[in-house]
């Protein structure tokens, strides 16, 4: 998972007056660090567990078409990732940690209440010339059949290899045959309910940016600058991280199957209030930790709030822009598709690729060789981040997708989990793995073996694509059915969440490593800028993925595991390249990093 919990040093807590060794303790560690470690599990309980569903929501409730549900996927995890950056600032500046936290919170219960009201399933529909028919699904035996009736007869709507569409009569002799692009899918769906749905995708992304770098702030100022328990103390609430996205990954997607979309956005809600009551409802035991700054004059929490508030209808606006996004003409080019990226892509590849030439021109001019080689460094491994995360993250997106349509779900015939509930592989991989990659890399420095960390950036880019290599394999296994088991795609989480580890703990400890002391927040920025945009591409990406649906089924299962096929390939492809093209720039990199590791 990308969330990498930060640590913000600016607002230490006043410590002369206390020996904390002398203090209770929690496995070693300030006893604050419980409540704080549960409340970040909770709140990633309810995150998790939402974004589950999402995608499916999205393509199976609203009827969306899988470009604009993987589209709007990923622009709106771009916007959870970019959101801290301002309340980050805010928190530092007015808020104080605390109160960031708590209001973040109630935004985020919010928009995950609202989910729950979705209306009315979408009703499909199929447009053949001028005529508008109405679409059935019929499931049997597992597998979706979509019909549709004309002249009192129903007909199958069957997808071809080509990109036709033959309508096949009841007796197995198709009735009419039509041409690519001869059968446009739709949906009749409530625009006041999909307004409501942006609506609380709109008020979650607002409220993260108040609550995801705060409260890893509050964890940093538990500890003096020099405490050595600080690194430890992290990796325990990073476990708190993945506690909540597993457990929320498997329970959401059962009361979702089970009552309806509602339970499952509704259980997410719950776990956001239990959040929420565990920082408000303390007793006192954070008394002194992410107060606000000392500051003259009023206190400006309320026009800070309304503001928030006001945000809400401008990630609205910047959602329905990204959904009316209409892909570049054919023979435009790089520039004809960056002009077509929708006004959020602009925003944030703009001021991505603005940002990294002008940090590094600035660090030639005002540092010295030393300290723009490091920039230098630090600037490649950033760009390479992206890259990763964009591979990485085809998880709530392509990957749900194809768990739904091309995978058998089945566990050793005993019982069946839902798409959904195929994302908690990377929670338990991250908590099974995690203490024992720690032990390997503590292992390996004894030995003066452990890989610089340019090296184990491009070990985790091969991992990836490894990972899409090995689901690739597994499709040539397939049965009539044209789906693969279940653990061929565990095993693609087992190589991703190996590749994660390699990665994710040690991207923001090389940030504050490799910058020149004066812009450190600002690089801070820029890596969680980087994967911002990584969240976005990954939406692009997955685009790639889209299969022609109706009723939000596919039409034609092969079609379906081919197209997935041909996508997870050139990714592993280009993944497995670069990851390679890394390794031999490690060298370099490493003489750049001046003896960081």
């Amino acid at each position: 998972m990308v969330d990498t919990p930060t640590a913000d040093n600016r607002a230490e807590p006043d410590i002369t007056h206390t020996n904390p060794a002398a203090e209770a303790t929690w496995f070693g560690h300030p006893r604050q660090l419980a409540r704080l470690f549960t409340t970040e599990m909770w709140e990633r309980f309810g995150y998790y567990g939402m974004r589950a569903l999402l995608t499916l929501y999205l393509t199976k409730h609203f009827v969306f078409g899988d470009r604009a549900a993987t589209g709007l996927y990923g622009g709106f995890t771009a916007l959870v990732y970019l959101t801290p950056l301002i309340g980050g600032y805010l928190a530092d500046q007015y808020l104080g940690s605390k109160r960031s936290v708590k209001f973040g919170a109630i935004i985020m219960a919010l928009g995950y209440f609202t989910l729950c009201f979705g209306g009315e399933a979408a009703k499909p529909y199929a447009m053949i010339g001028d005529q508008k028919y109405p679409v059935t699904v019929v499931t049997a035996n597992g597998a979706d059949t979509q019909y549709i009736t004309d002249a009192g007869k129903r007909l199958k709507i069957q997808g071809n290899s080509d990109q036709s569409v033959s309508l096949v009569g009841d007796d197995g002799k198709v009735v009419r045959s039509l041409p690519k692009g001869g059968l446009e899918p739709g949906g009749d769906r409530s625009p006041f309910f999909v307004t409501l749905m942006l609506i609380a995708l709109s008020l979650v992304s607002v409220g993260n940016g108040f609550f995801k770098p705060n409260i890893s702030t509050m964890v940093g100022s538990l500890y003096a600058t020099d405490d050595r328990r600080r690194d430890s103390g992290f990796t325990i609430f990073y476990m708190g991280i993945n506690l909540g996205s597993l457990g929320s990954q498997i329970f959401c997607p059962i009361l979702a199957d089970t009552f309806g979309w509602w339970a499952g956005f509704g259980l997410a809600a719950a776990g956001m209030l239990v959040s929420y009551a565990l920082i408000q409802f303390d007793g006192g035991k954070l008394n002194g930790y992410g107060e606000p700054p000392a500051r003259s004059g009023p206190d400006r929490a309320i026009p800070i709030y309304i503001g928030a508030l006001i945000a809400v209808p401008v990630v609205y606006f910047l959602f329905t822009n990204l959904m009316n996004q209409a892909p570049a003409a054919p023979g435009s080019g790089f520039v004809g598709y960056i002009m077509s990226l929708s006004l959020m892509g602009k925003l944030l590849f703009g001021t991505f690729l603005i940002s990294i030439p002008g940090i590094l021109i600035w660090s030639f001019m005002v540092g010295d060789k030393r300290e723009f080689q490091m920039m230098l460094a630090a600037m490649v491994l950033i760009v390479f981040n992206v890259v990763f995360w964009t591979l990485f993250e085809q998880a709530g997106s392509s990957l749900t997708l194809f768990a739904d349509r091309n995978t058998d779900l089945s566990v050793f015939g005993l019982f069946s989990i839902s798409a959904p509930q195929t994302q908690f592989f990377n929670a338990f991989f991250i908590v099974a793995l995690a203490p024992l990659m720690s032990i390997l890399w503590v292992s390996l420095a004894k030995r003066g073996l452990e890989p610089t960390i340019p090296i184990k950036f491009g070990l985790a880019l091969i991992g990836v694509g490894a990972g899409f290599l090995f689901l690739v394999w597994g499709t040539k296994f397939v049965g009539p059915d044209f789906k693969i088991g279940i653990w061929w795609l565990a095993g693609l989480y087992l190589i991703h969440s190996v590749a994660e580890l390699c990665i994710s703990p040690v991207g923001l400890s090389m940030i504050t490593k490799l910058s020149i002391a004066r812009i450190v927040g600002l690089m801070m920025g820029v890596w969680f800028l980087s994967i911002s945009c990584a969240q976005y591409v990954a939406g692009v990406v997955a685009q790639f993925a889209s299969v022609e649906t109706v009723g939000g089924q596919v039409t034609n299962l092969k079609v379906s595991l081919d197209t997935y096929t041909g996508t997870f390939t050139t990714i592993a492809e280009v993944a497995m390249a670069l990851g390679v093209l890394l390794l031999l720039l490690s060298w370099p990199l490493k003489k750049w990093m001046h003896g960081i590791k």
